[in-house]
């Protein structure tokens, strides 16, 4: 259970970003938002969060900026990138970037949650390993 670990939200849609603060809230995760990358940007260092999601495409700023600016940071957050472009260039260039994960829009959202709980995993757990026994222990139970 996240112990109001920080989650900065970068998103303009406006349903999706009442919805994903509603979601992680009830998770116990303590959420900041910023509606554009340029928000996003100040938030980053004024908030200081454990994660950051973020949107690919916005107005004034968009995700591949944040993540840009991000691996200047000396100690720069997680991030997840959401998008609903289906492009597998930009897929690449998020992963070149850093990402932890890249979920496709419309998502589930324990898809979400479970993104979230590999990207703030401890160190010694790489992401690959703790996403495999869920995925095996969900097949069993279906």
């Amino acid at each position: 259970m996240p112990d109001g670990e920080k989650v900065l939200l970068i998103e303009d849609d406006r349903e999706i970003a009442t919805t994903l603060r509603s979601v992680l809230e009830s998770a116990g995760y303590e959420v900041g938002y910023a509606s554009n990358g340029r928000d996003g940007q100040r938030l980053i260092q004024e908030f200081r969060p454990a994660l950051v999601i973020t949107d690919m495409m916005m107005p004034q700023l968009g995700g591949f900026p944040v993540l840009e600016f991000l691996k200047q940071l000396e100690n720069p957050p997680k991030v997840i990138m959401i998008t609903a472009n289906e492009g597998g260039r930009h897929k690449a260039y998020a992963e070149m970037l850093g990402v932890a994960d890249y979920l496709r829009k419309p998502f589930a959202m324990d898809v979400m949650l479970e993104a979230i709980a590999r990207a703030l995993a401890p160190a010694e757990e790489s992401p690959g390993n703790a996403a495999k026994p869920k995925r095996a222990a969900k097949k069993k139970a279906d």
